[in-house]
């Protein structure tokens, strides 16, 4: 990254919280956002999820979830600092392909990103795209943005994602694999539901909420994913880590970083690889490493995890409950792609 982003705002709707300010201070306060949901199939079964309490007229449809979810995030992203949608960037990360996800099962998804748009009720910059890849996708685009910042008719970039695991297929497919959190697998995945984003720009404004800076991003794409027969062994999210070095120049190094902020779903395979890779890279001597996990508030709300993690690794620095002054967001998307990025306090003045 040859020159850092600055985190100037952005917005969400999660189960902890219907805006970022309501979203950020559920997950500083500890809250859980789970209940107990009946599922269709089996009849009468219940399982833990994180939902959004909405009215029904907004779940229509799948499609119509996750237009309005993303739609109502944006307009929260833009509001603070107010921002004009024509020079504003929108990137917009997609629940990951393989998954089929039943918003997209009688509509393509290419037509989502317009769908959005429209209903934030304006244009926004025409290099605006939607991408693949899940979680680590907000994150691994990272590099590239830095450019796009560069140019003179980007003001801003929106960052993020939309998802929902709170379906038939995913909690079928995830159940299917064992893969759930109930009363006979207590480290399981709680299907969540989301929208955030962060607001990118090229300088920091000191009276924007949520400033940090980021210093450098990696990605990696791992083999041995959770859909796959065999163990991670971290070498992807340790080739992230490494690579978040490698591009921050004279930003911050290892020994600096105190804290980490994880998009970590308390499933044993995520542990076990977040363990083997951290003990491979964090090699300055700590007491503790402190590390945040926003899904213990919200559940794995999937593609939104990453933008999620950026804004709690800033909020963290302007609400004055880090530990310290430099941050590691690490993130993990399903299908395998790894990314990791270096966040760092800004200091005025």
């Amino acid at each position: 990254m040859k020159r850092p982003l600055y985190i100037t705002g952005g917005g969400a709707v999660t189960p902890g919280g219907l805006n970022r300010r309501q979203t950020l201070a559920a997950i500083r306060a500890g809250l859980s956002a789970y209940e107990e949901f009946l599922l269709s199939e089996p009849m009468g079964a219940s399982q833990t999820v994180s939902r959004i309490p909405t009215h029904w007229s907004l779940r229509a449809t799948d499609w119509d979830w996750l237009v309005n979810m993303a739609a109502r995030a944006i307009m929260d992203a833009l509001a603070s600092p107010a921002a004009d949608p024509r020079t504003t960037l929108l990137m917009l990360v997609l629940p990951e392909k393989f998954r089929n996800h039943p918003a997209f099962e009688e509509i393509d998804p290419s037509g989502f990103l317009n769908a959005v748009m429209q209903a934030c009720g304006g244009p926004f910059h025409e290099a605006s795209r939607a991408i693949d890849g899940g979680a680590a996708a907000s994150i691994g685009v990272l590099d590239q943005l830095s450019e796009t910042l560069a140019r003179p008719d980007v003001e801003r970039i929106l960052l993020g994602g939309v998802d929902s695991l709170v379906n038939d297929k995913d909690i079928a497919r995830l159940g299917a694999a064992g893969r759930l959190k109930g009363s006979d697998n207590a480290q399981g995945v709680v299907p969540g539901e989301a929208a955030a984003f962060v607001c990118l720009q090229s300088r920091p404004d000191p009276k924007s909420p949520g400033v940090a800076s980021i210093h450098g991003a990696g990605f990696a794409q791992e083999a041995d994913s959770v859909l796959t027969e065999r163990y991670s062994q971290g070498k992807a999210l340790l080739g992230a880590l490494q690579g978040t070095l490698n591009g921050a120049g004279n930003g911050p190094r290892e020994p600096d970083i105190v804290f980490v902020v994880s998009n970590g779903n308390g499933e044993r395979y995520s542990g076990w690889e977040a363990n083997i890779a951290r003990s491979r890279f964090y090699r300055t001597r700590r007491e503790i490493l402190p590390i945040a996990y926003p899904a213990m508030t919200v559940g794995d709300v999937g593609a939104a995890s990453g933008a999620l993690a950026l804004l709690v690794a800033a909020d963290s620095f302007t609400a004055g409950y880090a530990p310290g002054p430099v941050a590691m967001c690490e993130i993990a998307s399903e299908a395998g792609l790894r990314a990791a990025a270096l966040v760092s306090r800004v200091n005025f003045g």
